[in-house]
């Protein structure tokens, strides 16, 4: 059993590690459908990228599309007076988009379950230490960008393009749903019940539901 836990088990875990920050950024700057809506613009680059290539650059696409997504939030958020509708629409276009563009493919319904929600307990260790990989890199620019204080136009571009490097990583591997989850659920936790420091709390509530998670995915399909 643990041979077949494990992987899921480590993936879960360094998506937290990553996503906890990004959900306490999310949550605190009120743009609570960023995630969806750059998670669902990398949806459907990689959607596209099954219907014109058969799935081949399939990161290059969802990077591309999550990039642009990101781009457009960044402009949003400095320059509607009501960015989170924006945002929604953003999210709602793309959702739309990709169930067109798969329903072009002969095998759209299960690509856009996976797109939605992917089947952790089939992780493959190649694709942990990736993700560990990229996720360290994003890490090691967001802290150094609040050390040198980082601010204004410069910083919040950064933020969000760094935000869809990780999305579009994230949601290859888990999907738009479990990426959702993953920002939201543990800062909003956090953040609602007032625990100090966020960030560690952040980390540990959801290190605690994913274990859990992963466990009930096992024990009753």
């Amino acid at each position: 059993m643990i041979e077949l836990l494990l992987p899921p088990l480590v993936l879960s875990l360094v998506l937290v590690g990553i996503h906890a920050y990004y959900g306490l950024e999310i949550l605190r700057r009120g743009i609570i459908f960023t995630d969806l809506a750059v998670g669902q613009m990398a949806a459907l680059g990689a959607a596209l990228s099954i219907l014109l290539f058969h799935g081949a650059y399939l990161y290059a696409t969802s990077l591309a599309f999550a990039l642009l997504g990101g781009l457009l939030v960044a402009v949003a958020s400095g320059k509607e007076k009501h960015p989170e509708a924006f945002i929604a629409l953003l999210y709602a276009l793309a959702s739309s988009a990709t169930v067109l563009v798969l329903s072009k493919s002969p095998h759209g319904m299960e690509a856009l379950q996976n797109l939605l929600a992917a089947d952790l307990l089939f992780t493959l260790w190649d694709d942990i230490v990736h993700a560990m990989g990229l996720y360290a890199v994003v890490g090691v620019v967001l802290f150094a960008a609040r050390y040198f204080r980082l601010g204004g136009r410069w910083g919040e571009g950064l933020f969000f393009i760094t935000f869809a490097v990780t999305v579009a990583s994230s949601v290859k591997l888990a999907g738009v749903l479990v990426v959702f989850a993953l920002l939201v659920a543990p800062a909003f936790m956090v953040l609602r019940t007032g625990l100090r420091p966020a960030l560690i709390w952040a980390w540990g509530l959801g290190t605690v539901l994913n274990v859990a998670g992963v466990w009930l995915s096992y024990r009753y399909d």
